[in-house]
């Protein structure tokens, strides 16, 4: 009798070399990302004096990133793109988006545009125009600026969304939410990064423009790396030859019912996007609420700051190889949603004192709260999502969850903006601005943030979705 052996086939997924090569590409282009998503959060005090931008217009061009993924819902678009063309086309996609984007805030903020190049006459009348309907007071160059940032914006979340998809066809099995970490790791280096960059280029060259060019080349960098993913996920796709092909089953819009009809989706979705509102939004006024608090320079404030991206870039990797081995996950999302509040009630009731050394050092204990929070909880609640929604709309799945936070991502730093203007009318020019509202708006997200991570792990206590179960079911 013939004894016939099968043999398991080798994917290349399976090589760890190829999958770990794949997620350094896809990494390094969402490092370039979050580095231009803040280019000019350090600089911000520069950028009124030079643009004439109070902080309500800097509030709305923050906002602007957001404003297509939420009121043209290209996020959801861009989830149904994902699940119909696949991972290598939404990633060339997206990176295509990021760097037209980037090349034309560049110009918004050129010499050639401030002197009445092509396009300032129609940005100068539509400024008047919303300043006439909502009485916002935007100069041409922040119009032109938010149009290229609202084009990065729908880049930049696309690609979120279909790294995360990309992660989970790769690491399937294996080492995911050490993979996620990893990559969100990376991603906060470029907040770091550019928390140490943006003040030096743009004091070397006098002018607010240098740190957009160089982030704006680095998105070109990016672009060609997706180009080399392409290639890898091609032959990845062909060695599935539609075992696991995204194509297998074509996406119908009657599938989102999937995704909305869940009700521990919004329970995820109301989290994440609480969490967020009170971390991103959050960077836009750091360096110079930092200024404001603590009597620090512009240029130490935004070198303090720059220690929360790199606190979490450091701890997150080590949360996801836990959460893959020994679960958790619900648990760490109520930890570090308490970190997040108490960072933010720190810089809201503590009484700082100007030139302190004592204060810098809590305010230097406060930006470490925030950085293991902000490891612990994106560390766990992207792995999540797959134990909660069905694969076959995953991409559809990240995609609603990314549009939900867009809204508080697009809409905070306006009303952050507008308060402070508000608070601090009366507070002659070149003065500290008192930041104690701001503050406490942040810490009242993180809040419900916690009672949304209680509740979350009360119901999966009974419904066994498996969030604090460990991820790794399988060793290659």
């Amino acid at each position: 009798m013939e004894q016939v052996q099968t043999q398991a086939k080798v994917l290349l997924r399976d090589k760890p070399a190829a999958r770990w090569g794949a997620l350094v590409i896809l990494s390094l282009t969402m490092f370039f990302a979050y580095m231009f998503v803040d280019v000019l959060s350090p600089v911000k005090t520069m950028v009124e004096t030079e643009l004439g931008w109070d902080s309500t217009v800097f509030g709305l061009y923050g906002g602007s990133e957001f404003f297509l993924n939420v009121f043209v819902g290209f996020l959801i678009l861009a989830g149904i793109i994902l699940d119909r063309m696949g991972v290598r086309f939404t990633a060339l996609l997206s990176g295509s988006l990021m760097v037209i984007g980037a090349l034309l805030k560049v110009y918004a903020l050129s010499a050639t545009f401030k002197n009445g190049g092509l396009g300032y006459e129609a940005m100068n009348s539509f400024s008047g125009f919303l300043k006439d309907l909502a009485g916002w007071n935007l100069p041409p160059t922040a119009l032109c600026a938010s149009l290229g940032f609202m084009l990065f914006g729908c880049g930049t979340e696309m690609a979120g969304v279909t790294v995360s998809r990309a992660i989970v066809k790769w690491f399937k099995g294996k080492e995911m939410a050490l993979a996620m970490g990893i990559e969100m790791a990376v991603a906060r280096f470029g907040v770091f990064s550019i928390f140490r960059l943006s003040p030096k280029i743009a004091a070397e060259w006098g002018s607010v423009q240098a740190p957009v060019i160089f982030c704006a080349a680095l998105l070109c960098i990016g672009l060609l790396l997706y180009i080399v993913y392409g290639f890898m996920d091609k032959a990845l796709d062909k060695e599935l030859d539609g075992e696991e092909s995204e194509e297998e089953e074509p996406f119908k819009f009657s599938d989102l019912k999937l995704v909305f009809g869940k009700g521990i989706f919004w329970v995820v979705a109301l989290l994440c996007v609480l969490y967020y509102s009170a971390i991103f939004p959050f960077q836009k006024f750091a360096t110079e609420m930092l200024n404001a608090k603590v009597g620090l320079s512009l240029e130490e404030a935004a070198n303090l700051f720059s220690y929360f991206p790199i606190g979490a870039m450091i701890i997150t990797p080590f949360l996801g190889f836990f959460l893959d081995r020994k679960g958790k996950g619900a648990t760490m999302l109520i930890a570090g949603s308490v970190l997040m509040v108490a960072c933010h009630l720190i810089f809201a009731i503590y009484p700082f004192e100007v030139g302190s050394s004592s204060s810098s050092t809590v305010a230097f204990l406060a930006i470490v709260l925030l950085g293991i929070s902000f490891s612990l909880v994106p560390a766990t609640l992207w792995p999540s999502v797959p134990k909660l929604i069905d694969s076959k709309v995953l991409g559809s799945a990240y995609s609603a969850i990314f549009w939900i936070q867009n809204v508080g991502l697009m809409s905070v730093p306006v009303v952050i903006g507008g308060v402070l203007d508000s608070v601090n009318k009366d507070i002659p020019a070149g003065q500290p601005k008192d930041y104690t509202l701001a503050m406490l708006i942040f810490a009242s997200f993180g809040v419900v943030a916690f009672v949304l991570s209680a509740f979350l792990k009360a119901v999966d206590s009974k419904k066994g979705y498996g969030l604090e179960l460990p991820n790794v079911t399988e060793s290659k």
